[in-house]
């Protein structure tokens, strides 16, 4: 059967021989505290359907016995070069409202029944709740619905989540 043999690259012969790669690729892909690897991760801004969510995700957590990872999205704007028709640039915006939600989350009592931490990112809400989420192994993702104008025309966070992510959306309305 050595005709249907596939030999190895040398390459990965030479790194399957070093004793240091095994070591340090789970550091790579496992970045985050192992205490909140299998959470549950909620979206939060501040809103009235973001702490409905925030609630749900506290008993979901303490029901599971795991952590809760709360992730606030920053805004970036979008910027054009027009004269020389550049594709698009994004452009972080000083957001300090990650830090009054951090110490409104801080005062909470109801927060005191889960270890949770607070993620801030910036850009799509959509994919960086879900790069939270695979970066924690998160058990799932809760999101408040969204009430405004905006989300019916553009499509909502939780609609646009939901069909992307690869694990289990759950929306509080």
């Amino acid at each position: 059967m050595a005709g249907h043999e596939i030999p190895e690259p040398a390459d990965r012969k030479r790194l399957a021989d070093s004793p240091a790669v095994p070591e340090a690729a789970p550091e790579a892909r496992h970045s985050c505290d192992p205490a909140f690897r299998h959470g549950v991760v909620v979206g939060f801004d501040g809103s009235v359907s973001s702490e409905r969510a925030l609630a749900y995700a506290i008993g979901m957590a303490r029901r599971a016995g795991s952590a809760l990872i709360i992730v606030h999205v920053a805004n970036r704007l979008p910027t054009t070069v027009w004269a020389g028709c550049e594709p698009p640039v994004f452009v972080d915006v000083p957001d300090q409202r990650t830090e009054v939600l951090g110490l409104e989350l801080a005062c909470a009592e109801h927060l005191s029944e889960v270890p949770w931490i607070l993620v801030e990112r910036g850009g799509d809400i959509c994919h960086e709740l879900e790069e939270v989420g695979q970066e924690y192994e998160a058990d799932a993702i809760v999101v408040g619905s969204s009430q405004g104008l905006v989300g019916r025309i553009f499509g909502s966070v939780a609609g646009r989540l939901a069909r992307r992510a690869q694990r289990p959306v759950v929306v509080i309305p």
